[in-house]
């Protein structure tokens, strides 16, 4: 049951915490940035909000900066928003799954184009 409460309120957050990064936090440093997932404790103490940016190394950097240190805001906000005794602390991640699935999706493009460079040149033959 605990961890139905969890991943109830982790869908929650996700909402409310990728409303408040499009429309309440101001800072310049933050880019286009996407909430992919969020992470409950059991006990509803903690949160790890993991994060995607759109753009290099060096944006991601200065929108996760900026985001760690809007996180207490992000947390009183959620205590308004969201009917909780006490609001999770709240942790952002950068998640790299994103840039490891295109990483893939690049390496088989690879493979597929030396078989059919390989298939070409067995039909040359």
């Amino acid at each position: 049951m605990a961890k139905h409460r969890s991943n109830r309120l982790a869908e929650t957050l996700k909402q409310e915490i990728s409303q408040l990064i499009r429309e309440e936090l101001k800072d310049p440093r933050i880019g286009f940035v996407t909430v992919t997932s969020v992470e409950v404790a059991d006990d509803l103490g903690n949160a790890k909000v993991y994060i995607s940016v759109l753009g290099d190394s060096q944006q991601a950097k200065d929108s996760l900066d900026a985001l760690k240190r809007a996180a207490g805001f992000v947390r009183s906000e959620i205590g308004k928003r969201v009917r909780l005794r006490h609001a999770p602390e709240i942790v952002f991640k950068y998640d790299t799954s994103i840039e490891h699935g295109a990483h893939i999706a690049q390496l088989l493009r690879g493979v597929k184009q030396e078989e059919e460079k390989d298939e070409g040149e067995s039909h040359d033959q």
